[in-house]
């Protein structure tokens, strides 16, 4: 019985779903997500970032296997009716210079109510930024060493967010972004209110090569902690 889920996780890591795929897998279970997925699948935004052809659409949530995507913050943890009620979609533009996202967020998600957390934009801005620079790291993975934040506005609990980010430099394992997330606008010709802008660094490991997912199956070097991110070996962020 326990030898199921175990097989699966591991097909869902060596054959990960394709970005195709991931507009299929979300099936929604209440009238509520359904409302809010046919909402942004039918925006004006959302139209205009399907016909470009420089932009790859995925949504990046449902590539992680199910047994391990409850252990996610915010594919897991802060998903669900309240919360992340549909997985965000995103629009990545080839080669990592440029990155879309469209997420709803509820009112599970407060500090002061009725207003967003900042530290959840925090880590949405986090999550968002990096999936920007990914496709041009090597191996496709990056660990934050720097993020710097400045909110310009509440963000209201139950509306759409967009989330905008720009790779600016890349140098060998190091990829700077910039972005910001603003309101999605309810109505064409609006202009969209900008929550909070933030610039980024992320760092390729050295180890990198042994975070790739048929790597998660072999013993890991020696040295290296359980953590294929251990030792990663961070240059000074300044500058």
């Amino acid at each position: 019985m326990t030898v199921a889920p175990a097989y699966d996780s591991v097909s869902a890591i060596l054959s990960p779903p394709s970005n195709a795929d991931t507009l299929e897998s979300f099936v929604p279970q209440d009238e509520d997500a359904k409302a809010k997925e046919d909402y942004i699948n039918s925006h004006p935004l959302a139209l205009s970032l399907r016909a470009d052809p420089d932009l790859i659409e995925s949504r990046p949530s449902e590539k992680i296997p199910a047994s391990w995507r409850k252990h996610n913050l915010l594919s897991g943890s802060l998903a669900g009716p309240g919360k992340i009620a549909v997985p965000p979609f995103s629009w990545t533009e080839r080669e990592g210079k440029s990155y879309v996202q469209i997420t709803h967020v509820g009112t599970d998600l407060c500090g002061h109510m009725g207003i967003v957390h900042g530290g959840f934009l925090a880590a949405m801005l986090d999550e968002g930024l990096a999936r920007c620079c990914f496709p041009a790291l090597p191996y496709n993975v990056g660990m934050t060493a720097k993020l710097e934040i400045n909110y310009k506005a509440p963000a209201m609990a139950d509306q759409y967010l967009v989330l905008r980010g720009t790779t600016v430099k890349v140098e060998g394992r190091k990829a700077w972004v910039e972005g910001h997330i603003e309101t999605l606008p309810a109505e064409e010709g609006q202009e969209p209110t900008i929550l909070a802008t933030a610039s980024a660094l992320y760092i390729s490991p050295k180890q990198a090569p042994v975070c790739t997912p048929e790597s998660l199956f072999r013993p890991l070097p020696r040295g290296l902690d359980q953590s294929c991110f251990a030792n990663w070996d961070a240059p000074a962020v300044d500058g």
